[in-house]
């Protein structure tokens, strides 16, 4: 009887799905991304945006590329068409008000980062790093 019923246990499972994983198309990260999802072309020459959704000033700055540039609330900025992921670029950013801050990764296109900055928890982040593998990672 037992036998009997792990065997119908089973097959219902499998009938229905159940325990199945079904292979998942592997995609860039297009809106709301995270650290490590959204990757380029190493070389690829690329737009950033940066959008500050936060109610104070921030100030973003390319290293070695820029001195610190205001960003009023909601303004947006682009930074160098002809940036390109090598050598690494990287971009840093904090709030004038020293409040932590939330960077939020979005790809729209395929040679544009769009980096949104929100008010951030008790961690903030501080910059965006593009390594040279094309990734793109949060700090």
């Amino acid at each position: 009887m037992f036998k009997r019923l792990v065997i119908l246990v089973a097959s219902v499972a499998l009938g229905s799905g159940v325990g199945l994983h079904q292979p998942a198309l592997a995609q860039t990260c297009t809106v709301g991304c995270g650290s490590r999802q959204v990757q380029f072309v190493p070389g690829q020459r690329i737009r950033l945006e940066m959008i500050n959704r936060t109610a104070s000033l921030v100030q973003v700055e390319k290293v070695f590329g820029t001195d610190s540039v205001p960003l009023l609330p909601g303004q947006e900025l682009q930074i160098d068409y002809n940036t390109s992921t090598t050598p690494n670029l990287s971009v840093v950013f904090w709030d004038a008000t020293a409040l932590s801050l939330r960077a939020v990764l979005a790809r729209p296109s395929q040679d544009t980062l769009r980096i949104e900055l929100l008010p951030g928890g008790a961690f903030g982040d501080r910059s965006v790093y593009i390594l040279n593998d094309g990734y793109v990672a949060i700090y």
